[in-house]
C-alpha cells in the first residue's frame, strides 16, 4: 500500500507514522505537515503542504488511503483562524482524495464530535453535533457532517473515522500543558509529590489512550479492506479525580464545577489561560464510549492503560522536554500540516 498520511508531524501524526513503517503491508509512505521532522520514518517520504491554501491533488494522487490528522488546536481567540484549517483544509483535503479517487479515507475525529451525553456510556451510534457553544466541538462535529457527505456520494470508499479520548504520550506534554495550561502554568509541579493536594472538578471523569495505541487503530483502520465508519478508541479504566492524583502523588480535593468555571472564565477574560470556559463544558459534556466494534471488529487492544497514559504525559509535561518534530517544538506554529497536539 502507497499511504498518504496529512498531518504527520504532531502527537498523532509520528505515532502513526511509527506504526504504518512497521508494518509489512505498506510499501510506503507520504508524510505531509508544514515543516519536515526532525527525525526519519523506514519507507517514508516528507512533502510539504498547507492544507488551508496549497494544492492538494498531487499530494493524494496515487495513493491507495489518506489518514487525515491535520487540527489546529490554538489560536483559541481566532475562531476564523481554527476553521480555516480544521474544516475549510479538511474539505479541500477531501475534495482532493475524491478528484483522484483514493481508495480509503481515514480521519481522526473525537469524544469531543459526540453530543453531549453527560458521562453516559455511548456507542458510535450516539449523534455527532457536538456541544454548540463549544468551537473545538463545533469543528469536529462539521466534519463529520462532511463525511456524512462523502460516504453518501461515493458509498464504494472506504471512509473511517477513529474517535479517541484525550491523546496522551511523554513527547507531546509540555505542549499539551501549554496549550491548555499557558506559559505560565507551574510545569515543576507536575513532579510526583509535590502537589500536597490536587483541587479537581468536582463530578470530571474523561477517557485517555495513549498514542501509540491509538496509532495501532489507524494502522487496522488503514489496511484492514473492511474497516469501515466510526470506531470509538480508548484504553481503561476512565480517568478521574483520584486517577489524576495518584499519578501526581497526591490527594484529590473536589471543587465545585462552577467555582472551576468561573476561575477558568476570569483566566480567560484576563488572558492567563489560552482555553475558554467552554471547554470545561464540553468535558463535562462528554459520554463515556464503548469501544467493542474496535475491538472485536478492527481488532485493536491497548498496550498501556489510561492510567499509564495520562502518568507519562504528566511526566513529559513536569520534564518539559519537547518532541522532535516541529509540532511538538516549543515556538508557536502557524495553521495547516500540524498533527493534533493532545486532546481527541
Amino acid at each position: 500500500m502507497d499511504v498518504v498520511v496529512v498531518g504527520a508531524t504532531g502527537n498523532i501524526g509520528t505515532a502513526v507514522l511509527d506504526a504504518l513503517s512497521a508494518d509489512p503491508s505498506v510499501a510506503s509512505i507520504r508524510a505531509v505537515a508544514r515543516r519536515p521532522p526532525l527525525r526519519t520514518w523506514p519507507k517514508t517520504t516528507f512533502r510539504a503542504a498547507d492544507i488551508a491554501g496549497d494544492d492538494l491533488t498531487p499530494v493524494v494522487a496515487g495513493a491507495d488511503a489518506v489518514v487525515h490528522l491535520a487540527w489546529l488546536f490554538q489560536p483559541t481567540r481566532r475562531p476564523a483562524v481554527t476553521w480555516k484549517v480544521n474544516v475549510e483544509g479538511a474539505i479541500r483535503l477531501f475534495d482532493a482524495v475524491a478528484r483522484q479517487d483514493v481508495p480509503a479515507l481515514v480521519c481522526s475525529s473525537s469524544v469531543g464530535a459526540y453530543s453531549p451525553a453527560d458521562g453516559r456510556e455511548v456507542d458510535e451510534s450516539w449523534p455527532t453535533d457536538g456541544l454548540p457553544t463549544a468551537p473545538y466541538a463545533r469543528e469536529k462535529a462539521y466534519v463529520e457532517r462532511v463525511l456524512d457527505a462523502i460516504e453518501a456520494a461515493a458509498p464504494r470508499r472506504r471512509v473511517v473515522r477513529l474517535r479517541p479520548g484525550f491523546v496522551f504520550q511523554r513527547a507531546a506534554g509540555p505542549q499539551q500543558l501549554r496549550l491548555f495550561g499557558g506559559p505560565l502554568a507551574p510545569a515543576a509541579l507536575l513532579r510526583p509529590g509535590t502537589l500536597p493536594v490536587l483541587p479537581f472538578p468536582a463530578g470530571l471523569r474523561f477517557q485517555g489512550v495513549h498514542a501509540a495505541d491509538l496509532a495501532q487503530a489507524f494502522r487496522l483502520a488503514v489496511t484492514d479492506p473492511a474497516a469501515r465508519g466510526p470506531y470509538n478508541v480508548a484504553a481503561d479504566p476512565v480517568l478521574d479525580a483520584d486517577a489524576v492524583a495518584e499519578a501526581l502523588g497526591t490527594r484529590a480535593v473536589p471543587v465545585p464545577r462552577q467555582l472551576v468555571r468561573a476561575a477558568l472564565a476570569l483566566g480567560w477574560a484576563t488572558r492567563l489561560v489560552p482555553v475558554p470556559p467552554s471547554m470545561l463544558d464540553m468535558a463535562f459534556a462528554l459520554p463515556l464510549m464503548r469501544t467493542r466494534r474496535a475491538r472485536e471488529e478492527l481488532g485493536w487492544a491497548p498496550t498501556h492503560s489510561a492510567t499509564d497514559a495520562l502518568a507519562e504525559a504528566l511526566a513529559g509535561m513536569a520534564e518539559g522536554t519537547d518532541g522532535s518534530t516541529p509540532a511538538l517544538a516549543r515556538r508557536e506554529r502557524g495553521a495547516g500540516g500540524a498533527g493534533r497536539p493532545g486532546a481527541g
